[in-house]
């Protein structure tokens, strides 16, 4: 048997379909009709059926109402713990970072400077914000690999022979193994293992060119050399800003990609103004408002 309602201007109606078999029990012919429903009928139908969608709608407030502070405590639970991971992992990323530092006989504010430089310019350039996260997790490992260099080399006080500067060479493919196997850490593998590439295709360790190589590397070289030049070691003295923008210009499409040192001088000075001096205390407080908007 087959039912089917029906709608017409306003009034319901009912189809019936019934098969009619003979002695044999076989379908000899089907009985149709169809059906206006009395007003009386249509009333009844159309009040159980809005009781029926009324019903539904408060039992799902109900429920709303009661699983409400579950569901939020729940939430504010997840929410703690993801912050709580990332804490963790922000903290693991400082600490290797400046235990790096430590032992290069350098103090761990290269790492600040380059890692906000990095940021300000990726910002100044309109990158998105996974790749932004990532360039600062890169920028702050970028010598992580220096743990496996032998302290003879590593900390030779004179110019390095060809043989230390080849394994001096290897630390970007230590950094590489070193973040490889942590989910969180191994975005940073660009930056790690392609800041010592040149646009040109004469830097090391594959010796790839131009937009082959990463753009968070060819961002991040630019502000390595910068701040290395702005900065005193006990080899050297810093250089005046003016001088340090005409290297990387006259390394640009050799040492930089060109596009990249266009951008950085545009913001340069203001960026040195407040990042290069600052001590630091100031450079972890502005670090950590960056990391704030981004993680």
């Amino acid at each position: 048997q087959h039912y089917n309602w029906l709608a017409n201007e306003g009034e319901d109606f009912v189809q019936v379909l019934i098969p009619l078999l003979d002695s044999r029990r076989m379908t000899e012919m089907y009985f149709e009709g169809v059906y206006r429903l009395d007003v009386g009928t249509q009333y009844a139908r159309k009040h159980q059926a809005r009781n029926a969608t009324l019903t539904s709608f408060v039992a799902v407030i109900l429920i709303l109402i009661l699983l409400y502070p579950v569901l939020l405590g729940l939430t504010r639970r997840s929410e703690s713990l993801s912050q709580s991971l990332l804490d963790s992992n922000l903290e693991l990323l400082q600490s290797l970072g400046s235990a790096i530092a430590k032992r290069d006989s350098d103090t761990d504010t290269h790492n600040y400077r380059v890692t906000l430089y990095a940021a300000r310019l990726a910002e100044a350039m309109n990158l998105n914000r996974a790749s932004i996260e990532s360039l600062i997790v890169g920028a702050f490992l970028h010598d992580v690999g220096k743990i496996g260099v032998p302290d003879q080399i590593l900390l030779k006080p004179g110019r390095l022979t060809a043989d230390e500067f080849e394994i001096m060479k290897r630390h970007v493919v230590f950094g590489g193994e070193i973040i490889q196997d942590s989910t969180w850490l191994k975005r940073a593998r660009d930056v790690v293992l392609f800041h010592h590439e040149k646009f040109d295709g004469s830097g090391y360790p594959h010796g790839i060119y131009g937009k082959d190589i990463p753009l968070s590397a060819r961002l991040f070289a630019v502000v390595d050399v910068f701040d290395a030049l702005m900065s005193k070691r006990p080899y050297k003295e810093s250089l005046l800003i003016d001088d340090a923008l005409k290297i990387l210009q006259d390394g640009a499409g050799g040492h930089f990609d060109p596009e990249v040192v266009g951008i950085f001088i545009t913001v340069a000075a203001t960026l040195y103004g407040e990042i290069g001096q600052s001590d630091r205390g100031y450079l972890q407080t502005t670090l950590k408002v960056i990391i704030k908007k981004y993680f």
